[in-house]
């Protein structure tokens, strides 16, 4: 019996309002740099694939978000290099600034269609709930402006566990939080490797999003889970 649905967050219970490419190049032009959207969405995809994770085991719990942003810095940095090494900005630091400011509040983000529903329902069920993200600090912020953060049990990031997905030590951490064995979870995301196959090797049941026409038709009974 499923008794908890744990999530993932970006591309799962909220997306992006337009591609990344597109808001670094706006944001990039109004700090004397002139790129393509799509230049700059090839290079942060690749950036992003071969950037070491957002872990930081050595770092006191107080440093960790200054941690976070010194990862996005660098990335963002890489991104931009990657994009195209001729272009110099005339203030990179603030254009870096506006584009943290950007995707840390609700302006970049919208709930996924069928979010708010899925999780009330599921709420009036007695069904225990979580994110599980490998999202920085800034989460429990975007989840409450976006309306969602009343409907989980748990957030669990990076940050509390200093392990992120596939590892399974942040699903296990998870299922502490809610008071759940793997065996009665189910987890919802949409990454083959990061969260599908990573909940499975820590025992819980998937589910790619990407099955679902909107989230609130997920049907626990008939959902056809692996």
């Amino acid at each position: 019996m499923i008794r908890a649905v744990l999530f993932d967050a970006v591309g799962t219970l909220i997306e992006l309002r337009e591609p990344v490419g597109e808001s670094y190049a706006r944001t990039a032009r109004r700090h004397g740099v002139e790129i393509s959207p799509w230049r700059v969405e090839d290079a942060f995809r690749r950036v992003l694939a071969q950037a070491p994770p957002m872990v930081f085991p050595d770092a006191a719990a107080g440093d960790v978000p200054a941690r976070e942003r010194d990862w996005w810095r660098e990335a963002v940095r890489s991104t931009f290099l990657a994009a195209d090494p001729t272009r110099r900005f005339r203030d990179f630091e603030a254009c870096f600034l506006e584009l943290w400011q950007h995707f840390s509040g609700p302006g970049a983000w919208t709930a996924r269609q069928g979010a708010g529903a899925l999780l009330e329902r599921l709420q009036s069920t007695g069904l225990r709930t979580a994110v599980v993200s490998n999202f920085d600090t800034r989460l429990p912020r975007l989840l409450e402006a976006l309306g969602l953060a009343d409907l989980f049990d748990a957030v669990v990031l990076p940050a509390q566990v200093r392990a992120q997905k596939p590892d399974r030590a942040i699903f296990a951490f998870a299922l502490n939080q809610l008071g759940v064995s793997a065996a009665e979870a189910l987890f919802v995301g949409d990454d083959a490797g990061r969260d599908l196959a990573g909940a499975r090797s820590a025992g819980l049941r998937a589910l790619d999003v990407a099955s679902l026409a909107t989230l609130d038709a997920l049907d626990i009974a008939n959902a056809g889970v692996t």
